[in-house]
């Protein structure tokens, strides 16, 4: 097993090593397919295990278009604060505020559903799913708005 490309699947996915290493074996140490059998396996092991408690954490996270012409606000939950007040949570959250601030979804059920605006490959709700095998917690979005100028 080649320790450098378990290390960088470590560092860039952030499970832990065993999972890492029976990734990379699986994918004969292709670390992009070792990536997508992380991202399937581990995140929907973790949300799967995490989905029945109760997400009492969370941030409100905000995205200003460049023009100032469109905003979102986000209310993003997870399990403690100490996730609530991780860098790569506050990234999601943003992200998250930005993709609506880009397609305007309707409602909680559409944003999930829509394809990731940085990634076509991947959904939002895939993108949560990739965060929560990332860091361990539930993650939900509670709410949303989107405000634009009426003549945009």
């Amino acid at each position: 097993m080649d320790l450098d490309l378990l290390k960088k699947l470590r560092f860039e996915t952030g499970v832990s090593i065993v999972a890492c290493k029976e990734a990379l074996a699986e994918a004969d140490n292709d670390i992009d397919k070792a990536k997508e059998i992380i991202f399937t396996k581990h995140a929907n092991k973790v949300y799967k295990k995490r989905s029945e408690k109760e997400l009492t954490q969370g941030i409100v996270s905000s995205y200003i278009h460049s023009d100032k012409k469109t905003g979102a606000l986000i209310e993003i939950n997870c399990e403690t604060d100490f996730v609530a007040k991780n860098e790569d949570f506050q990234n999601l959250a943003y992200e998250i505020a930005m993709h609506i601030g880009a397609m305007n979804p309707k409602d909680i059920s559409e944003l999930l559903s829509q394809n990731y605006i940085r990634d076509e490959q991947i959904t939002i709700d895939d993108l949560i799913k990739k965060n929560i095998g990332k860091l361990g917690e539930n993650i939900k979005i509670s709410k949303f708005i989107r405000y634009s100028l009426k003549n945009i």
